[in-house]
């Protein structure tokens, strides 16, 4: 098999993935939560205590952060941060770049849709009254690139180092961005994925205001239900992905264990409402044709579909739409799995892909939890009740945010 690849440029290999996530810290953790199909949502005290229409989300358990970070480390960065440096640290260390890797070779494309909001939200609350006293910190703890400068700080990558915010796409537009950069020779390797923390009370309470979010605060496991005739809205949640992107040459010349590579990507915009999808899944069926063709396939080729699958109303039915359009009518077999992790708005992409290329490679396709019956079987084959064998064959996910923003990735397991 060749190392270009079929639209020009280098081909670009996944040799390192680090989860910090509702579904699990690590990877192979995340992909049983899935297949398992268990929902991770439950109760947050705090957000009972503030009276919030949504009591419940998605959270990140809990694990060894002295093991990643010094107390000092941690004092100075936000949650945000923290999740995004730790999952980066594990990907890293799996990648086993060589030590004489040219550092100005090395980018960091992070992706983020909240931001240090969260964090400007604690520390507004607490200094409102002594704005002169604000945490010497404030200012590097709640820009919005501070995630990926943290990361290029940490390790000294020296490479592009790039945020990108297109709500909830922006995991999945960092690591298209990423791949095109090692693909037309700009980076040799990027770390890069997406990153969110926002079960904050401001973040929640607006999210609620605008009827976005399930409210069964009675059974949050069973809230989150993608295509599910009796969904209600999504769940927030919190985490970080992060994968090590390389030229596949490289890593091959290196032994480098590779999980698969990043085939193929393409992003476009509604241009049509701030917050709603377009009803009848144009654009975004554009995205997905133009990703797929960039991976030089075609429709036939996709052995499964990672959907967005928010499990709001408005987007799970302009995504089966979509997907009707792209594949002429023919799905393939498709899950959401944001069933178990709820979403993790800038996160989501990325770990999605991770999962997405996991599935890929064994073959397997998670089912959509909490899916009993759906207005969109007619249109789609939502894969439900158990895991569906299908081929070693490229995945396709998709991540669709508001503003308009669709971004599609092609996702192939190693031959």
């Amino acid at each position: 098999m060749s190392d270009r690849h079929p639209s020009g440029g280098h081909r670009v290999a996944v040799t390192g993935i680090g989860v910090k996530s509702p579904a699990g810290n690590d990877l192979d953790t995340a992909f049983a939560s899935v297949l398992a199909a268990r929902s991770t949502a439950t109760r947050v005290d705090r957000l009972v205590e503030h009276d919030l229409p949504v009591h419940f989300a998605c959270l990140v358990p809990p694990f060894d952060l002295d093991a990643y970070l010094t107390r000092r480390e941690s004092r100075q960065i936000d949650r945000t941060t923290q999740l995004l440096l730790c999952a980066a640290a594990d990907a890293v260390t799996e990648a086993g770049l060589p030590a004489d890797q040219p550092l100005d070779r090395v980018g960091v494309q992070i992706g983020t849709g909240i931001g240090g909001l969260p964090s400007m939200e604690a520390v507004t609350i607490s200094h409102a009254d002594r704005p002169r006293d604000m945490p010497v910190h404030t200012v590097p703890r709640t820009m919005a690139n501070s995630p990926a400068c943290r990361l290029a700080l940490r390790y000294g990558f020296q490479g592009a180092c790039t945020t990108y915010a297109s709500a909830c796409a922006s995991g999945t537009t960092a690591l298209g961005e990423a791949a095109r950069k090692i693909r037309y020779g700009e980076l040799d390797v990027s770390v890069a994925g997406g990153v969110d923390s926002a079960v904050s009370t401001v973040v929640m309470g607006a999210f609620a205001r605008m009827r976005a979010m399930s409210t069964r605060n009675s059974d949050p496991a069973l809230a989150s239900r993608p295509f599910d005739a009796d969904r209600d809205g999504f769940v927030m949640a919190e985490g970080a992905a992060v994968l090590v992107l390389e030229r596949w040459e490289a890593a091959r010349a290196r032994g480098a264990v590779i999980h698969g590579e990043i085939a193929g990507y393409a992003d476009n915009c509604d241009a049509f409402h701030i917050v709603a999808p377009h009803e009848d899944g144009e654009v975004a069926a554009r995205c997905m044709r133009l990703a797929i063709a960039d991976a030089g396939l075609s429709p036939a080729d996709i052995g499964h579909i990672n959907a967005h699958g928010t499990s709001t109303v408005l987007n799970d039915r302009a995504e089966a739409r979509a997907i009707h359009r792209s594949f002429a009518g023919q799905s393939p077999p498709v899950t959401a799995v944001k069933g178990v992790t709820g979403h993790l708005i800038g996160g989501s992409g990325a770990l999605e892909a991770a999962l997405a290329l996991r599935c890929a490679a064994r073959g397997v396709v998670p089912p959509v939890a909490n899916l009993t019956a759906s207005p969109e079987a007619d249109l789609v084959d939502l894969v439900g009740g158990t895991p569906r064998s299908v081929a070693r064959a490229p995945v396709l996910s998709n991540s669709f945010g508001f503003g308009g923003q669709n971004a599609c990735l092609v996702l192939a397991p190693a031959p």
